[in-house]
């Protein structure tokens, strides 16, 4: 594998959960696997004060619960030896100098080039701000040594403030320095969509409106929002998953072949399928989306709170937990094809899973079985737990007559022995390192994305009559959901476990 030329790692919002628990265990399992430059560094920024040694102390803590590789005592300590820190206000820009002269100190001291990538973990409110001062000071120039910028979601809070955010952006950095990173577009099984639909002959010539009859994408959560509800208060569903993970992963579902296999060729094919996304008129929301909200139950024997009573929430909050979808890609490929999105807070279980519904068979060899008669072959693709793949289809009960039922063919990446299959953000980080923005978000494709959801949202801020339903913490959302799929199709409801699908389900 290709190793990064030489650089510093500066992450601002060094204090803050993300590093600890994501960023730099996520480093380290990249050094301990050898993949990093011998030159390199960590630099931690926060208005915190602390240490090189308490900062150190505080990030073995996050490698020793989170790091997926086995944690060598030397490896450890000499990686921690790479960690360095600094504290100012990245509010105030004239203590941007002191930090310049800071970061240039450890270059020189750890012969890095002048590469730097910069990683915003900080609040969204923080993305404008950091990399104007970071361009007053110089550090965009690309003269002497790459410069790079790794920008945390959420990306813009709707459409206005989503194309503000990249204008901002654009005046300080080229489009080609900023990778806007979506954690999801990092996961194993969905990069191996791209490789199932494109390196087999058995699945593209299939992969159109003539052979597929609609395409679901589930994910859930069995949790509600935690301690986090002063944040979600101002997001909800629709801004947290749909408008950044889902529509990206629809996006990598629908998309043609790319030219190449790079960061350009796909990514411009992700924007086409973005920008073919049939509008849903805001008359015409309540049709094509249902919204819903939790209410207090008990599952397992332990009760759960109502959204409403959870921290930070507002007692009459209408703010959804719950957004099922339907809709439509207006090409060549996919007309007339429904895509269906479904998400929620306090379902029954973690998942996420894309399944193509193939069209049935055109005539019904076997009429007298009813079940046969509603059978659609399924592909089903698991991101996440259980990762892998399934295919559903019909194969003939042994015995008389001529009896059918769902088989299962099914591949799992935990039967792969000795295997490693490493995290979002160490495979994410390592294509930012390497300078492949392929899994990154470009500012068109968020932009557009946004353009889609900003007519729901619309219509959600000015049309109060438009119902936000409950459903019972545990289930899997409003019944009314399942009015979306068209005739006699619902929603396949999943379970924990990929393998004996159908056979038996985890909760």
């Amino acid at each position: 594998m290709r190793i990064p030329d030489k650089h510093i790692l500066v992450i601002f919002g060094a204090s803050g959960d993300l590093t600890y628990r994501k960023l730099i265990p996520s480093v380290y399992d990249l050094y301990s696997q050898n993949l990093l430059p011998e030159q390199f560094g960590i630099l931690g920024v926060g208005r915190t004060a602390l240490s090189h040694d308490a900062f150190r102390e505080k990030m073995e803590d996050g490698i020793d619960d989170f790091a997926l590789t086995t944690k060598d005592k030397e490896k450890k300590k000499a990686f921690l030896n790479k960690l360095y820190y600094y504290a100012f206000n990245t509010k105030e820009g004239n203590e941007y100098a002191g930090f310049k002269n800071e970061l240039l100190e450890l270059n020189h001291q750890l012969n890095t080039g002048n590469n730097f990538i910069f990683y915003l973990a900080t609040p969204p409110s923080m993305y404008p701000i950091i990399p104007k001062y970071l361009a007053k000071n110089g550090l965009n120039d690309e003269t002497d040594g790459f410069k790079r910028l790794i920008v945390e979601k959420p990306f813009g809070y709707d459409l206005e403030s989503a194309r503000e955010l990249n204008h901002s952006l654009l005046k300080e950095f080229n489009e080609h320095q900023i990778y806007r990173i979506d954690h999801y577009l990092g996961k194993e099984t969905v990069q191996n969509l791209l490789v199932t639909r494109f390196s087999n002959g058995i699945f593209e010539p299939l992969w159109n409106r003539n052979f597929i009859h609609h395409v679901e994408i589930t994910s859930s959560e069995d949790i509600g929002v935690g301690n986090r509800g002063g944040y979600y208060e101002g997001s909800g569903a629709l801004r947290d998953m749909v408008q950044n993970h889902l529509l990206l992963l629809a996006s990598l579902v629908a998309m043609e072949p790319p030219a190449l296999i790079n960061a350009d060729s796909i990514r411009n094919e992700i924007v086409k399928v973005l920008q073919s996304l049939r509008p849903i008129p805001v008359e015409k929301v309540e049709e094509f989306v249902i919204r819903g909200q939790y209410t207090a139950s008990e599952v397992k024997g332990k009760k759960r709170n109502a959204y409403r009573e959870e921290e930070g929430v507002n007692p009459k909050s209408r703010t959804e937990t719950f957004v099922a979808m339907k809709f439509f890609i207006d090409n060549w490929r996919w007309a007339g094809v429904p895509f269906y999105i479904r998400t929620g807070k306090m379902l029954p279980t973690r998942v996420t899973e894309i399944v193509i519904h193939f069209q049935s068979t055109p005539h019904h060899l076997f009429a007298n079985d009813k079940a046969i008669q509603r059978q659609q072959n399924q592909l089903v693709i698991r991101i996440q737990p259980d990762e892998g793949l399934l295919l559903k289809f019909g194969m003939k009960v042994p015995g008389a007559g001529f009896n059918v039922q769902d088989v299962n063919m099914d591949f799992h990446y935990s039967e792969l022995s000795n295997t490693y299959l490493p995290s979002a953000y160490e495979r994410l980080l390592l294509d930012g390192m390497l300078g492949d923005a392929t899994l990154y978000s470009r500012g068109d494709a968020v932009e557009s994305a946004w353009a889609f959801v900003e007519p729901i949202l619309k219509a959600w801020k000015e049309r109060p009559c438009i119902k936000v339903h409950g459903y019972p913490a545990g289930t899997w959302g409003p019944d009314i959901s399942d009015d979306l799929i068209e005739g006699a199709q619902t929603w396949r409801y999943p379970c924990k476990n990929l393998a004996g699908d159908g056979d038996y389900c985890e909760l």
